[in-house]
């Protein structure tokens, strides 16, 4: 048994049954990122003898919570008291928070040990970071929380938090080749978390399995129910291809036809969704939401430290300075009305199967990938689990992503489990 391998819900009921102590488990984390960090660089600060302090009290102690030993990675654009928090950026080299992040505290509460701070790009944004993709150092792992899709991935931490304001978990799990889970808008508390856009940002979540989303779910959601999904389908999958289907590469339209088939014969009901033409303007109404509240968000910044933000970000910025507040207003009640016509697809469907990327993760010279897949339902508020269960011709993963209707994230991860149960190879 190795011990830095064990999901979240294997790793949780050994160490509640003192079978395994936390201690023992990050020790076998550490072991790991010493032997992989110079290939990956999935951390941006760790601190071994005081994760390893803590783990000790714990193992002296009573049993804590559900998530009681668990090390777990946290993207550096949440506040720790007891880490640096340098949000990507330069101009916050030397930051120490007085507090944790409440997402932070709520897995502290819970059991769970930090065992670092994940690299993030640039304020949760574009710039590509030194992470790599842990299947292929010459591949990006995305972005923006790179870091943590790379270390659970690569089996540094059996999970790790993560943001989304476009596709920053959906599509780091993608190329990774690991469970993400963004859930509904505003289910998860912000408070302490370096703000991009506060009308998109949400906490989500990196395991290697739906149930282990399922548990740290329970926890960040305050939602007991999460820590056990059942589903006795099968369910009704609407086959959305979206209107920028023509960007997607090969293995994605071969893994959506794969799992069109697949699920078919597990007897859900699969149908094709139709494509509204006028949601072709919602990646850009996304885009133009987002850099409008990025330059309130990072005012501070730009005044103060103007030559310390990357030339990328500085673009967006200025994107966002063209848009007044009226015309922010317009947008935001735009994406209102036409959000408005996406529950008539769950009276048909109980979820969306989706593509999470274009295809598997480019080459880490050209930067994170396109967000492009993930814009909409960020703009929406609804919860996404990403599905790895294909590769492509480079032999990186590939998967898809399941959507479902705002509020209802326990059905969805039931059915995502349902899903991702048939849909991974056996054996």
């Amino acid at each position: 048994m190795v011990l830095n391998q064990l999901t979240v819900l294997d790793a949780v009921r050994m160490l509640q049954r003192r079978e395994l102590s936390a201690v023992q488990l990050m020790r076998a984390c550490f072991a790991r990122i010493e032997q992989r960090e110079d290939s990956v660089h999935a951390w941006a600060a760790l601190d071994k003898d005081a994760a390893l302090a803590r783990a000790l009290l714990l193992d002296k102690g009573p049993i804590t919570g559900p998530l009681h030993g668990l090390p777990f990675g946290v993207k550096d654009v949440f506040d720790t008291q007891d880490l640096p928090t340098a949000y990507g950026s330069p101009i916050y080299q030397d930051h120490r928070p007085e507090a944790d992040a409440a997402a932070v505290t709520r897995c502290r509460q819970a059991g769970a040990l930090v065992a670092g701070k994940t690299v993030t790009t640039e304020f949760a944004t574009f710039k590509a970071p030194l992470t790599r993709n842990p299947h292929n150092t010459a591949y990006t792992p995305g972005g923006s929380s790179s870091g943590s899709a790379a270390a659970v991935a690569d089996f540094m931490v059996p999970f790790a938090l993560g943001t989304q304001t476009a596709a920053s978990v959906i599509r780091p799990a993608a190329y990774c080749g690991v469970v993400g889970f963004k859930p509904s808008f505003g289910t998860i508390p912000r408070d302490g978390i370096k703000t991009l856009a506060s009308s998109l940002d949400t906490v989500g979540c990196f395991t290697r399995t739906v149930d282990d989303a399922g548990l740290i779910a329970s926890v960040l959601m305050d939602q007991p129910a999460l820590r056990r999904l059942n589903y006795d389908g099968p369910p009704r999958v609407g086959i959305y291809r979206t209107p920028q289907w023509r960007h997607t590469l090969p293995e994605t339209r071969e893994a959506l036809a794969q799992a069109a088939e697949t699920l078919g014969r597990a007897r859900a009901v699969v149908q094709e969704v139709d494509l509204p033409p006028e949601y072709c303007a919602l990646v850009q109404l996304q885009s133009d939401i987002m850099a409008h509240e990025a330059t309130r968000s990072l005012a501070v910044e730009r005044e103060r430290h103007a030559s310390q933000i990357s030339p990328g970000l500085q673009a967006l910025l200025q994107g966002g300075d063209k848009i007044d507040a009226a015309k922010h207003q317009a947008n935001l009640q735009r994406a209102a009305e036409m959000y408005a016509r996406v529950g008539g697809w769950f009276e048909r469907f109980d979820v969306l199967l989706t593509p999470s990327a274009q295809g598997e993760a480019p080459f880490a010279d050209q930067g994170t990938g396109d967000p492009l897949f993930g814009r909409v339902w960020t703009l929406f508020g609804l919860p996404c689990v990403h599905l790895p269960f294909a590769t492509g011709p480079h032999g990186l993963p590939v998967g898809l992503q399941a959507v479902g209707p705002k509020g209802d994230d326990y059905r969805l991860l039931c059915i995502a489990k349902w899903m991702h149960d048939k849909l991974r190879p056996q054996g």
